[in-house]
């Protein structure tokens, strides 16, 4: 019998998990991210290596989208974990409201126009 480690079969899932969906994050969409936040989105640290992090995660149904993802450090990403946004905002008491419009003027900025 073939031993299986924790992290292996979790990889998997994640794999099968990001194949079912459609990730539509443009490589210029994530430096415009970047840019706009200018540190982590989560806790403002500047000069550090960040991450996508999925607000919905993709353990959760969500997907790497423009309005799903915002750059997270190391630090924040590892212990939003799995959570909802939110949960983890109050867990952490952070300014979930400054957050939030912050995000939706970022986004507004970066979307495409909409054709009429």
């Amino acid at each position: 019998m073939v031993s299986r480690s924790r992290s292996a079969t979790y990889a998997r899932r994640r794999k099968r998990r990001m194949a079912a969906v459609v990730h539509d994050l443009t490589a210029a969409q994530w430096d415009g991210l970047v840019a706009a936040w200018a540190g982590c989105a989560y806790c403002g640290a500047e000069g550090r290596a960040l991450q996508k992090d999925c607000m919905l995660p993709i353990s959760r149904g969500g997907r790497y989208t423009l309005l799903n993802v915002v750059p997270a450090c190391g630090s924040c990403n590892a212990s939003k974990c799995n959570l909802e946004l939110t949960t983890w905002m109050r867990l952490k008491r952070m300014d979930e409201r400054g957050f939030w419009e912050r995000q939706t003027a970022i986004v507004r900025d970066l979307a495409p126009p909409v054709a009429p």
